[in-house]
């Protein structure tokens, strides 16, 4: 166990000099992520949420601990084998440091250090043990029990003040990200967003309010440790099949061209039947088509070569979206605004991508570095070579916000409510039934915009005894939300969301 302390304490140093992403427990971590199959991700994102990666990490480190224990049984009969375990496991670390989608050749020496340093101490303090030799048993020590407890007592300060010396280096690198973040003071936006009318917060006890604060929107990424950019630093390349014009842009840049600012409502492709994993914010950010027009892209549907966008993160995730989508008019954006304040961390800064009406997994990439226009033919995106679908529009779905699952609401007048969402193409109508009986309609909140969700309540006349509450909503094409219950896989849950309730 002190031979694995003093290797990742190591390891952490060194990942904090070079770059924290390149931590053995990271890079495991993330390799791990990128190997797990479609469901299990799924399962992992609707049990845990946002904890999922800690969890993950937490995993990693017990398994890295009975390793080290079956390793250390292992030296009391063979000090050369545990050693070479020790050696296996750094390889181990360093092939998935390497395998990482941005990594760069410094990734490798964090878990190649760690490694030579834990198989060194691994010999040494069992070599102290009775009989000296790595075998337990009676007669001399060769340095002594008291001497193998000033030993690993050593072992373990010194390994506590490596591993705390590397995360200082990464709380400096972080601290110099937040300084340049919190400088920053957004322009006001050339095209703002129109005023939001009376009526579009209904304002009922247990509902989802309209805008969904910065605090409380979901999260979901395959980012062990959040990155955090320095936007002095920061650039961003666009380039590919149809560019007439590379353009490069650092952050300043951005910030000097005309904004946009608009209310999007973003939805993940995880998103269960009556899951959270869908918000609304107010966006500010640099339209993507205009971008796309000064570079000289010309959508397929007017002769353009590409009809795949493809946007890179900073740790090395893709997302492919139809060049059609981006240009047909929607607000798509490179945004670096969220709710008046200049973008979150944990939401992408210091910029990212959004398309409103598509899944965030083919629209939505945090931490963005590059775009490239290609083809469907040539790449598959992150996501895609997983099994999950090329393009991915939002289904429309609909959610009781309250009464809750299993709650015993009074019998009576009985507010249920919840939202609605079908972005880019809006909400045109909700109805709920009470045990399968007639649909009735709801009463809409006022309408925002096409590309937002919308509240809706339903005044229901309870009596007592057990009840299922159910609800469905119908788009502005006039298309109602199907009934089939289907799982998220590969692109997106459908199925009427329900509720059971027992009424005293």
């Amino acid at each position: 166990m002190l031979a694995a302390f003093a290797s990742l304490c190591l390891a952490e140093l060194l990942a904090g000099a070079l770059r924290p992403e390149a931590s053995p427990v990271t890079a495991v971590g993330g390799a791990v992520i990128d190997r797990t199959p479609a469901p299990v991700k799924d399962w992992a994102i609707r049990n845990f949420g946002s904890n999922d990666k800690v969890v993950l990490q937490l995993g990693i480190l017990v398994l890295l601990a009975l390793f080290a224990l079956v390793l250390g049984l292992v030296c009391l009969r063979a000090r050369p084998l545990g050693a070479a375990g020790v050696l296996l496991f750094g390889v181990l670390g360093a092939v998935a440091a390497a395998g990482r989608p941005a990594a760069r050749g410094s990734d490798v020496w964090p878990s190649v250090a760690g490694a030579l340093v834990g198989a060194l101490v691994l010999w040494l303090l069992s070599g102290m043990l009775p009989g000296g030799s790595g075998r337990l048993g009676p007669g001399p020590s060769g340095f002594g029990r008291r001497r193998l407890l000033l030993a690993a007592g050593a072992t373990a300060l010194v390994s506590a003040g490596s591993g705390l010396a590397g995360r200082q280096l990464t709380a400096s690198r972080r601290a110099d990200a937040a300084a340049s973040r919190e400088a920053i003071r957004l322009p006001r936006p050339a095209s703002p967003a129109r005023p939001r009318p009376s009526g579009s917060d209904l304002r009922v006890r247990g509902l989802s309010s309209f805008v969904t604060p910065n605090r409380d929107f979901y999260r979901v990424d395959t980012a062990l440790v959040v990155p955090r950019l320095n936007a002095d630093t920061w650039r961003l390349r666009l380039h590919g099949k149809g560019v007439a014009r590379e353009l490069r842009f650092g952050y300043a840049d951005l910030l000097e061209r005309e904004l946009i600012e608009r209310d999007i409502t973003l939805t993940c492709v995880s998103n269960q039947v009556g899951g959270k994993y869908a918000g609304t914010a107010r966006w500010l950010g640099v339209s993507l088509a205009g971008l796309l027009r000064e570079a000289g892209v010309r959508p397929p549907a007017e002769g353009g070569p590409a009809d795949q966008l493809v946007a890179r993160s900073v740790d090395g995730m893709t997302l492919g979206t139809p060049v059609d989508t981006v240009m047909d008019g929607r607000d798509a954006m490179l945004a670096v605004g969220m709710n008046g304040e200049v973008l979150p961390f944990t939401h992408g800064f210091p910029v990212r991508m959004l398309v409103p009406g598509l899944y965030g997994y083919v629209s939505a990439c945090k931490w963005l570095t590059e775009l490239e226009l290609t083809t469907f033919d040539d790449f598959d995106a992150y996501w895609v070579r997983r099994d999950w679908a090329r393009e991915a529009p939002i289904r429309t779905q609909s959610r009781i916000d309250t009464p809750r699952p299993f709650s015993s609401p009074r019998a009576g007048a009985v507010a249920v409510a919840g939202v609605a969402w079908a972005q880019h193409r809006g909400i045109a109508r909700v109805e709920v039934r009470v045990d399968g009986g007639d649909w009735q309609p709801a009463r809409l909140s006022a309408e925002v915009g096409k590309d937002t969700w919308r509240q809706w309540v339903w005044e229901w006349q309870a009596d007592s005894g057990d009840h299922t509450l159910e609800v469905r909503a119908t788009d502005g094409t006039g298309a109602t939300q199907t009934s089939e219950r289907r799982g998220t896989v590969p692109d997106g849950a459908t199925g009427w969301h329900s509720v059971v309730v027992n009424v005293p």
